[in-house]
């Protein structure tokens, strides 16, 4: 009976890997550390496996429009996803609002700036270089340009600007000492890998647009009952909380 059992088991088992899928997400890289939660919680449990790109979610868009071959772009911009759906290039009506971004002010530990001091810190001859996301294909680092215009301190400090591919990036920069301060993600400095080598401060999310995030099943997608899986458990409440815990705002919170 035992031996039955254990067959039993190693067949089932095989069914399962026979029928475990791939898929290949594109997503904006201030999701870096909490989608590697994520994604190793969904391969636990669905025994299917994930190839995770990151990077700048303007980029993502050209290259999907270009026919990159992702399954799920999850974007930290949702005009990106409004505009492939527009263009027939995600699936109609699968448009998920998943998050809300923040921003923050963040310096390395061993610094003696004081980041209480909000964006007056950016002006202080110590602050040679500000790291930021390309605001050309970065939805963070807009939202660093607009923050700094908001607050009438653009003109001023323009010429320290540094600027990262992507957000991950911009923190690298901050990180390796190639500039004194960041305008960041706040899912990055909280991420355990980070929130040890730095001191934030929030940014009012008033001086700044809404950083609204989405994701869309691509129209081209090989497995788009996997993907739709995929999203269906990032909408779960342990997921969502996880979120939160990276220091996304849910859309309906903003």
């Amino acid at each position: 009976m035992k031996r039955s059992l254990a067959f039993i088991f190693a067949m089932a088992m095989l069914a399962r890997g026979a029928s475990a899928e791939e898929i290949s997400i594109a997503a904006a890289s201030d999701l870096t550390f909490v989608f590697q939660e994520l994604i190793a919680n969904y391969e636990k449990e669905s025994g299917n496996t994930v190839k995770l790109s990151l990077g700048s979610s303007g980029n993502f868009f050209s290259q999907i429009q270009n026919g990159a071959p992702f399954d799920i772009f999850f974007s930290a911009d949702i005009n990106y996803p409004k505009q492939l759906q527009q263009a027939g290039l995600a699936e109609p009506g699968m448009l998920y609002p998943y998050a809300a971004g923040k921003i923050v002010l963040w310096v390395p530990a061993g610094s003696k700036l004081d980041v209480s001091r909000g964006l007056s810190l950016l002006a202080d001859p110590a602050v040679r270089k500000i790291a930021i996301a390309n605001p050309r294909h970065a939805p963070y680092g807009r939202a660093a340009v607009a923050v700094l215009q908001h607050d009438q301190v653009y003109e001023k400090i323009v010429a320290k600007l540094v600027y990262g591919e992507n957000i991950s990036q911009a923190e690298h920069f901050v990180e390796s000492g190639n500039a004194e301060v960041g305008i960041l993600a706040l899912s990055l400095v909280v991420a355990p890998a980070v929130k040890d080598k730095g001191r934030w401060w929030g940014i009012p999310a008033s001086s700044y647009p809404a950083i609204e995030q989405a994701a869309v099943i691509l129209k081209a997608s090989a497995h788009k009952k996997t993907a739709k899986q995929f999203v269906d458990f990032l909408k779960r409440p342990e997921s969502v909380q996880l979120l939160k815990n990276y220091g996304f705002a849910m859309p309906e919170q903003k």
